[in-house]
């Protein structure tokens, strides 16, 4: 039985398991940004994030700590280097998971794992807005009981079956039947 035991094993053996996620994990640390299937950039986040927690703070115990994992001097000094003047200050959070999609070959799920703080065209894009302001949901209107009702009303769910759905293709044109219309005329005469 497995209680306990989180971690996904990624179908190999401790060794290849642990060799391919080092592996990985240098990858990302020296190119910010690789593309892989979603269950390893999952497990990949949870090995790499503890790593870069540790590169905040260089002293010589986190380097043999982080090169122990990583067994790459290329990687931990570009960790120790760059990496580490841009997550500074912050406090967890360092990789972001984007889905692209399943496979040709295949058809496994993969995902793009990247560095949060070396995606230029959004952090410029999130630089342009504006800070949002944290609103409380609870606040309402405290001036009057009649607007606080209002609010309450046009913020209800609206359901499918309140409003259903009319497409108009043709306009409307007379709904009585050919048939009806000939008899009338016919009565007419």
């Amino acid at each position: 039985m497995r209680h306990g035991k989180k971690g996904n094993h990624l179908g190999r053996t401790a060794s290849h398991r642990k060799a391919m996620l080092s592996n990985m994990a240098s990858s990302l640390i020296l190119h910010k940004r690789i593309e892989t299937t979603l269950a390893k950039a999952k497990e990949l986040r949870t090995y790499v994030e503890p790593l870069l927690t540790r590169a905040k703070e260089d002293t010589t115990h986190n380097r043999r700590i982080v090169f122990s994992y990583l067994n790459d001097k290329e990687s931990t000094k570009e960790l120790f280097g760059t990496v580490s003047d841009k997550i500074a200050s912050r406090p967890g959070g360092y990789t972001r998971i984007i889905k692209l999609g399943n496979r040709l070959g295949d058809a496994a799920e993969t995902a793009l794992i990247e560095l949060v703080d070396f995606n230029d065209a959004l952090l410029l894009a999130n630089a342009d807005k504006p800070a949002k302001t944290r609103r409380s949901r609870r606040g309402g209107n405290k001036k009057g009981t009649d607007d606080a009702v209002e609010t309450t009303v046009a913020a209800a769910p609206v359901k499918k079956e309140d409003h259903p759905i009319v497409e108009e293709s043709e306009p409307a044109v007379d709904e009585t039947p050919k048939d009806e219309e000939s008899s009338e005329n016919t009565d007419k005469a």
